[in-house]
């Protein structure tokens, strides 16, 4: 028999339950019971389509998401929102504590909420930036963040991080580096993740637009991407995604654009692209280097996060990268056919490695 798992996912945006998804799946394939903590919202919905009634699930809160159309705003409603979101912690924490005793949990994997941890049984966050780029970056500020998510991740047995343990990888300095002794062989390299398999299909679609992130910034990025659609020649796919329209599907200037396309579907066009224009989100880049693909990155404003690693990249050769606000599709899909295309990378063993840590 196998055991039981409360699993947590964070719920900005769509790529925690992306790249939890296959860890859940080979957690079920071995026997065990999943339960999955997830805010209500895109994320629930992606893991409910695709999981179906093979788990449960237990819609819990997560951190607030003030997110604006200016960064500068969001920063500023972020740190007003600190004392929520450390509140937010401590109430997940009294959760887990909670749901480990009244329904025997063996083991908690949190992928990224940070409050998400029992002292009763071993917990296990999955989590890939020991260190946070900041406004106002300086050594200081390394120092002080670093310190703190250490702080933050104090009661988790081990920190799965999903990349490779040589320096740079694919997260860059967030995953590499650490200034502070997280303890011996608490953080654990387990390999990129990726839930879209390679497979043996023609490259027919010349621009796979994947259009994803936090209200308003999606809608933004949307219109940008469907007003430069007249302008462009080729096969052209767009995927808009909004999981709430799942199965819609019009033509737009000769581009065929869905509302949204399930993991399947999404990992299909993947396959098939030339070049896809994204996000720089650390799933997506999983995603890309399991392929070997190249791509324009256009980072979601506020996200400091998605723009180092947009730059990252972009610095290395790989990509070409662009802000939002200076994004022109037409000019901007040349310069990234032009880069050389992020290296393939092997994903096949990341699962078993991560069915390895947690024992």
């Amino acid at each position: 028999m196998g055991r039981r798992v409360l699993y947590g996912v964070y719920h900005w945006g769509l790529g925690h339950a992306t790249r939890s998804l296959g860890l859940i799946r080979a957690l079920l394939a071995r026997g065990d019971a999943v339960t999955i903590v997830i805010a209500p919202g895109a994320g629930m919905r992606l893991l409910q389509s695709e999981l179906g009634d093979a788990c449960e699930f237990y819609p819990f809160p997560d951190t607030p998401a003030p997110f604006s159309r200016y960064p500068a705003i969001f920063y500023l409603r972020m740190t007003a929102a600190m004392p929520w979101v450390l509140a937010s912690y401590r109430s997940e924490h009294h959760l887990a504590e909670r749901l480990v005793v009244e329904r025997h949990f063996d083991c908690v994997v949190s992928d990224s909420r940070l409050g998400l941890w029992s002292r009763a049984v071993p917990s296990y966050c999955i989590f890939h930036s020991i260190h946070q780029r900041v406004p106002f970056f300086s050594s200081f500020t390394e120092w002080f963040v670093e310190w703190g998510q250490r702080h933050l991740l104090r009661g988790f047995s081990k920190i799965l991080i999903p990349d490779v343990a040589e320096a740079g990888g694919l997260s860059g300095w967030l995953g590499h580096d650490p200034v502070f002794d997280w303890g011996e062989g608490r953080l654990v390299y387990i390999g990129p993740l990726s839930s879209a398999p390679r497979i043996d299909v023609e490259q027919d679609i010349d621009v796979f637009f994947s259009v994803s992130g936090i209200e308003p910034q999606r809608g933004l990025l949307e219109s940008l991407v469907l007003q430069a659609l007249p302008k462009l020649s080729g096969k052209i796919v767009v995927t808009l995604g909004r999981p709430r329209d799942e199965g819609r599907s019009r033509v737009v200037a000769g581009a065929t654009v869905y509302s949204y396309l399930d993991r399947q579907r999404q990992a299909e066009m993947l396959n098939r692209a030339k070049l896809v224009v994204t996000r720089s989100g650390y799933t997506t880049l999983m995603e890309l280097a399991g392929l070997g693909r190249k791509a324009l990155f256009v980072a979601t404003p506020g996200q400091s996060e998605q723009e180092y690693l947009a730059k990252f990249h972009r610095e290395r050769g790989c990509v070409w990268s662009v802000e939002q606000k200076h994004l022109d599709i037409p000019r901007d899909l040349e310069r990234a056919r032009a880069a050389s295309g992020i290296p393939r990378m092997d994903v096949s063993a990341s699962t078993g490695n991560f069915l390895a840590a947690i024992g």
